[in-house]
């Protein structure tokens, strides 16, 4: 198995990453302090690249791509890329956040994705993201524990353990205080807690701001072998990608690819975005690498063709109280491996070259994994990995961590398999395919 961190530490780190990360701008910022901790180069996109060989990352809004380009690269040297999002399900801030009624302030939020919404009740929650100027300048914001969902009383719902109806728009609107809405501002407190700056809440031209869970990650279990957090879908791939990355990095071998980590935003609704999936970051940042290093446009198409792509995220665990609603043979578990996921609508990218290069790389790093499909009678998710496989034409498979409660304010994870999909991680990125 690669040289990482023990299981231990690793999600003892990846506690750490999400408890920094209650945003996508925060997740892309605070993999951005690591990769320059590491030596890795940020590059502007504004500005011209010198390009070559080397690490580097650019960040556009809540997305983030970095990379590692061998010595020895050249034009026709293919990129494995390990594809991943920033964003999960929550709820954003609506433009006049600023609510209230009977003595309460409330803040006006719309559902961002497909949160669990009973899951986000009765937890104490912060605001978190980014507050953009008038001058264009962004300072990151979040507030810590200050607004809750608050559930009625089983007093005024007798029948509610019969069943729990949340209405999007007059249910799930949190409180954060008392006093008049007219005679408080919302904006002002994200502004507030602003650090390391002085920022006047009457420039604030526009804000990308949304709520997060404020309990701290926790291993639990009678053997200590669950971890509970929030947004495991999906910075638990994105954290796998990154450090497995950084200790590429340090050992890449001259006649490597060059290896990518693709950290998108706004996977959760689409990806229809300049910083998602559908959009053109990759392609951009890949046309960019390849034109450092001499590419015609023929050799970046063999450049491409050469390349691979392991879309990581999260996938479902079999419940022990719902098995009925998994495949009835196919029931992956926790700390049973990484997921590869398979589809035959192609709502995952995985076909059968792509499922063998995931055996042979598990098979290398001495880490088992377990195949998903779903029940034929329920709807399968996607992910990233067909977005890819379509924009780029590239050679696309389709894995994750598997999970509990998925799309919960906190979900549950077995303490070994985030360790296990980084591992078989940095075998990929050095790995010709």
């Amino acid at each position: 198995m690669p040289s990482l961190s023990s299981a231990a530490e690793h999600i003892q780190d990846l506690g750490a990453y999400v408890s920094a990360s209650p945003s996508s701008f925060h997740a892309v910022h605070e993999a951005g302090r690591r990769l320059l901790e590491a030596g890795f180069v940020r590059l502007d996109e504004l500005e011209p690249w010198e390009g070559g060989v080397g690490s580097f990352f650019v960040i556009r809004d809540g997305a983030l791509i970095a990379w590692v380009a061998p010595e020895a690269a050249g034009p026709t040297t293919g990129f494995n890329i390990l594809g991943a999002h920033t964003d999960s399900p929550s709820f954003k801030l609506k433009p006049k956040p600023t609510l209230g009624a009977h003595g309460w302030l409330q803040a006006g939020v719309e559902v961002y994705g497909g949160p669990l919404l009973n899951s986000w009740l009765d937890r104490e929650l912060q605001l978190a993201g980014r507050l953009v100027m008038l001058d264009g300048t962004e300072h990151l914001t979040a507030t810590g524990p200050m607004l809750r969902f608050p559930q009625l009383a089983i007093h005024l719902d007798r029948a509610v353990n019969d069943g729990l109806a949340l209405d999007k728009q007059r249910h799930m609107n949190p409180v954060w205080g008392l006093g008049n809405p007219g005679d408080s501002d919302l904006l002002a407190v994200l502004a507030s807690h602003v650090p390391g700056a002085s920022v006047d809440p009457s420039l604030v031209g526009g804000y990308d701001v949304v709520i997060a869970d404020t309990q701290a990650p926790a291993v639990f279990g009678g053997n200590s072998e669950f971890f509970a957090s929030g947004r495991l879908d999906n910075l638990s791939a994105t954290h796998a990608g990154l450090v497995a990355l950084i200790a590429h990095a340090s050992r890449a071998e001259a006649g490597a690819p060059i290896a990518v980590l693709a950290a998108f935003d706004h996977e959760e609704i689409g990806s229809n975005s300049r910083s998602g999936a559908c959009g053109p970051i990759l392609e951009d940042v890949l046309v960019r690498i390849s034109d450092g290093l001499g590419a015609s446009a023929s050799q970046r198409r063999q450049a491409l063709a050469a390349s691979f792509c392991v879309s990581a995220d999260a996938g479902h665990a079999v419940h022990p109280n719902y098995a009925e609603r998994h495949d009835p043979v196919n029931h992956p578990v926790l700390n049973g491996g990484p997921l590869l996921k398979i589809n035959a609508n192609q709502r995952y990218a995985t076909d059968a070259a792509g499922a063998a290069l995931w055996a042979r790389l598990c098979a290398e790093s001495d880490v088992p994994y377990q195949e998903f499909v779903s029940n034929n009678a329920i709807p399968c998710g996607s992910t990233i990995g067909p977005l890819t496989a379509t924009r780029l034409g590239i050679r696309t498979v389709d894995v994750g961590v598997p999970l509990l409660s998925m799309h919960s304010a906190r979900e549950l994870c077995g303490v070994e398999d985030p360790r296990r999909l980084a591992a078989v991680t940095e075998l990929f990125y050095g790995t010709p395919v």
